[in-house]
């Protein structure tokens, strides 16, 4: 497990919340027919669009102020901007989400949904069905092999998210198919574009791979992509102003470079 002196204390915090949360315990276990997440991937790239998981995300520790919009007109917005797949928060004390805003905006859309948590226990699978769930490599540990099978057990399609190659090899020994690499370092919440240059080279071809963190323009689209980003998970960058055009915007990324249209300058990061 983690050891928690490594990281921010925003991170301890959120961690602490989680585990609080896993003790509560779950009765009952959900059963899922997911959306194909890597279909979906292909379709986008088949159709000039990069694949991104545009994240419905109210508030965070890195970003100012709250987001009051229904998060169904939000996610429905960023679909007809071109999103592929969303990702919807439903860890409550620090990021405002909820499993109920994800069951809505799950039953509004038809792409693949992420449930965007922090899972520590088995249990914590139970709380809502979505078609991708989120383990965090550095939080849940040796637990890892397990938590997936039971993840998987459920029909969970299961994305891993890794910050450095030790923990890629763990979640490859673990089997995982589907892995994000975190951009934004957990103990100083800084993000650096160059730690998934540096760990997707190690990424076998036929594992998904998706960059997260700190994307916040068509050139770090861009960027990633030529990394070997399958897809991109974005957050702050569309959900700060019109969910739709910022969504197009990097959707579009090299469609638009190949036909000239110049960037938008953003400063934006998941």
């Amino acid at each position: 497990m983690e050891d928690q002196t490594e990281l921010a204390p925003a991170v301890r915090s959120i961690l602490s919340a989680a585990r609080d949360r896993a003790a509560e315990g779950r009765s009952g276990e959900v059963a899922v027919e997911p959306r194909d997440l890597r279909a979906a991937f292909d379709r986008a790239g088949a159709e000039g669009r990069v694949p991104v998981i545009a994240e419905v995300k109210p508030t965070s520790p890195t970003t100012e102020g709250t987001r009051e919009d229904d998060p169904v007109a939000l996610a429905e917005g960023m679909v007809a901007g071109g999103a592929t797949a969303l990702s919807v928060l439903t860890e409550p004390a620090h990021f405002g989400g909820s499993t109920d805003t994800l069951e809505r905006v799950r039953e509004a859309v038809d792409v693949p949904v992420l449930r965007k948590d922090f899972v520590v226990a088995e249990s914590q699978l139970d709380a809502v069905a979505s078609d991708v769930v989120l383990l965090i490599a550095r939080f849940v540990g040796d637990d890892l092999p397990d938590l997936l099978a039971a993840a998987r057990d459920r029909g969970f399609q299961v994305l891993v998210e890794v910050h450095d190659r030790e923990e890629l090899e763990r979640a490859l020994d673990a089997g995982a198919t589907t892995i994000g690499v975190n951009n934004r370092d957990l103990g100083r919440l800084e993000v650096d574009l160059g730690t998934f240059e540096s760990v997707a080279p190690h990424v076998p071809d036929d594992v998904t791979l998706i960059a997260e963190s700190g994307i916040g323009s068509p050139a770090d689209v861009r960027r990633m992509r030529a990394a070997g980003a399958d897809a991109l998970l974005v957050g702050s960058a569309i959900m700060d102003g019109d969910v739709a055009a910022n969504t197009r915007e990097l959707v579009r990324a090299e469609a638009d470079e190949d036909d000239g249209t110049p960037d938008a300058t953003t400063e934006h990061t998941t």
